[in-house]
């Protein structure tokens, strides 16, 4: 028989029963209303994302070419598995034809850094945003010219099964390939100039003297841009980069260098606009001069003294280039002083690089008496003087630099800038005619029996040069200089060779040079 306490636990059982089930229905409920009402947004997004893939389609960069249209960077088409198993999606991959006889030019290619990332060029805000893992332009003409080269990425909308085997194509975005490039470079004078120089430290540059477009330049020792690219050798990219020979580094425009005696053509011009000499000054060469100071006597010789114990006698300006006479640029030097030495450097540009179209360059140390005390703290000498005279002393300029004193007299006194893919500007210096073809003379007579450009001698058709020795910090070593423009009456091209620390510019740096003009008037 059921009594009064059973029945009151048995209902409130019951009413516990159906309370929890209740709860239960409305929890669920409620996560339901989330999955679907709130969050239904999300995971229908999530949901889509697993079946919906957005495949980027690289664009191709543009090509940079000679200017005969050979190709000097190209691409390459690779093959590579797409987002199943069974599809194919082709890449465009950087080539380098010419490796390392064009690299310093070309520049190389190298992923964003994560600085980069999501940031808009400035120079070119149609590009867009860079993405992770995209290559762009690091030095040369790849860089100078990345907002011309790099194309715009395109972009597939596909979708994909649970196992990411492709379903079909939803969307494309074709990309836009790059513009191309069109240099100034001579494609054979280029080759020839890097095998010439290939076995040298140092640099060669040649350019079109009425331009100023660059015909070939190489520094050396080079590096293969490639390695940048295939990754493939992660130990030849570990000693590229600790090459105490600093291959990657392009001395042509960035190393600053004692120039020696092919300085000595600019100091005959400013001695003649200033009217401190003409074309009838004799000097008369005892192979040494010295100076009596508060601080005790001092001697500068001429090299043909130091070396052989000979004096040239009397002469003129043109024979002073030709035999590059030390004692009559110390008595130039002097008779001009150093200001008016400085305006007539800054004239030529130096100091301030060339303008050259390519990242990187530097401008050489034009030394003046405010550069001596604020640097060094002590006052400038006469002495110092003599030193910037000859292209010693703190005068530094880069190869470049050098090769626009060369152009700038060759071409009528017009100092042009340097480029490689777009026309140059040129600026008359308004040095009287007369004065030039007095110094074009000195250095007519350099590559003549008589002169120091002994490999010139037998040359045709005339050449115009300058040979240079400079003497550095380190004991017995110099730097080797030959600079020169042909021919000399219609000068077609002005080139330079630099071979750091090589010796002797007439017997180093003069022979190279001669086979870049043999091949150059014999093509």
């Amino acid at each position: 028989m059921e009594t009064l306490a059973t029945s009151v636990r048995q209902s409130w059982l019951s009413w516990f029963f159906r309370g929890t089930l209740i709860l239960g229905f409305l929890i669920l409920a409620g996560r339901l209303s989330e999955l679907q009402i709130i969050k239904g947004n999300y995971f229908r997004t999530l949901a889509e994302g697993n079946r919906i893939r957005r495949v980027p389609i690289v664009a191709a960069r543009g090509k940079i070419l000679a200017r005969g249209g050979e190709i000097l960077v190209g691409n390459k088409v690779e093959d590579l598995a797409g987002v199943s198993q069974d599809e194919i999606i082709t890449e465009y991959v950087r080539d380098y034809p010419l490796g390392p006889k064009f690299a310093h030019l070309s520049g190389y290619l190298g992923e964003v850094n994560p600085e980069e990332v999501g940031k808009i060029n400035p120079e070119c805000p149609e590009k867009g945003p860079r993405q992770g893992g995209t290559l762009v332009g690091r030095s040369g003409l790849e860089e100078g010219y990345e907002c011309l080269l790099a194309g715009i990425d395109g972009e597939e909308l596909v979708e994909v099964d649970t196992g990411g085997r492709k379903i079909r194509t939803l969307g494309k975005r074709n990309p836009t390939t790059g513009h191309d490039l069109k240099t100034s470079i001579h494609l054979g004078l280029q080759e020839k100039v890097a095998e010439v120089m290939a076995e040298v430290k140092g640099a060669a540059i040649v350019v079109e003297p009425a331009t100023g477009r660059i015909l070939a330049l190489y520094s050396s020792p080079s590096f293969d841009p490639k390695l940048f690219i295939e990754k493939t050798d992660s130990e030849k990219i570990s000693q590229l980069l600790t090459d105490e020979n600093l291959p990657l580094f392009n001395r042509a425009i960035g190393g600053q260098y004692h120039p020696g005696s092919v300085f000595k053509p600019l100091v005959a011009i400013a001695a003649l606009e200033e009217g401190k000499v003409d074309k009838n000054y004799l000097f008369e060469d005892k192979g040494v001069i010295t100076i009596k100071t508060l601080y005790g006597d001092f001697s500068y010789y001429n090299w043909y003294f130091s070396q052989y114990g000979a004096t040239e006698g009397k002469i003129n300006l043109a024979r002073a280039i030709a035999r590059s006479t030390d004692t009559f640029f110390y008595t130039l030097g002097e008779l001009l002083g150093i200001n008016k030495l400085v305006e007539w450097e800054k004239k030529f540009g130096l100091g301030e690089g060339t303008e050259i179209d390519i990242p990187g360059e530097i401008g050489g140390l034009v030394p003046s008496p405010e550069w001596k005390e604020k640097a060094k703290g002590e006052p400038w000498f006469l002495g110092n003087t003599y030193h910037v005279s000859i292209g010693q002393g703190d005068l530094s300029l880069t190869p470049l630099e050098v090769t626009r004193i060369t152009s700038t007299i060759a071409n009528g006194g017009r100092l042009c800038s340097f480029k490689i893919g777009e026309e140059g500007d040129c600026q008359d210096l308004k040095i009287k005619e007369v004065n030039l073809s007095l110094v074009k003379e000195g250095m007519v007579e350099a590559c003549r029996p008589g002169g120091t450009g002994y490999t010139f001698f037998d040359f045709k058709p005339q050449v115009a040069c300058k040979t240079g020795t400079a003497e550095t910090n380190e004991d017995g070593k110099t730097h080797a200089w030959f600079t020169v423009f042909a021919p000399a009456d219609f000068p077609e091209v002005a080139a330079t060779v630099l071979v750091e620390r090589g010796g002797e510019g007439s017997k180093v740096a003069g022979p190279l040079a001669r086979e870049i003009l043999d091949y150059w008037f014999s093509k």
